[in-house]
């Protein structure tokens, strides 16, 4: 009896054992399942981040590309400012210069005008004269 016992207990024990190993069997293979999951999500992440850091460099070089080409027609701008002033700084003095050489033609002219007005003057008063002359003398 005890080695039916016994025999019914190791028939159980067996029965147990062979329930275990297959729920043993079937957590390796969702184990193995989930590993290749795994497996898989990690290269698509890896994917995913060697993508974004290529974007990034992309952006990275397209900004320092955009800046440099600022900071050029920024240079160029400022040289043709400078330009710009330079010459409107020699027109400045052109025509200051202009003014002053008019300035003084006018009163040169002014001066002669006045001369010759008083020379004028003193022709009128000399044909005055003579007229005068001429008329106590007839």
């Amino acid at each position: 009896r005890k080695l039916e016992s016994t025999s019914a207990q190791n028939i159980e024990f067996l029965q147990v054992i062979a329930k275990r190993e297959e729920s043993i069997h079937q957590c390796q293979l969702r184990l193995e399942e989930k590993s290749r999951e795994c497996s898989s999500l990690a290269r698509q992440l890896e994917m995913a981040i060697e993508d974004a850091k290529r974007q990034v460099e992309q952006a990275r070089e397209r900004a320092v590309a955009r800046e440099r080409a600022a900071q050029t027609k920024m240079l160029d701008l400022e040289t043709q400012l400078n330009r710009n002033k330079t010459e409107l700084n020699q027109l400045r003095r052109s025509k200051e210069d202009a003014e002053r050489r008019y300035e003084s033609r006018l009163q040169d002219l002014r001066d002669r005008l006045e001369q010759s007005e008083s020379t004028n003057r003193s022709m009128q008063n000399y044909v005055q004269f003579l007229k005068s002359s001429y008329d106590n003398v007839f």
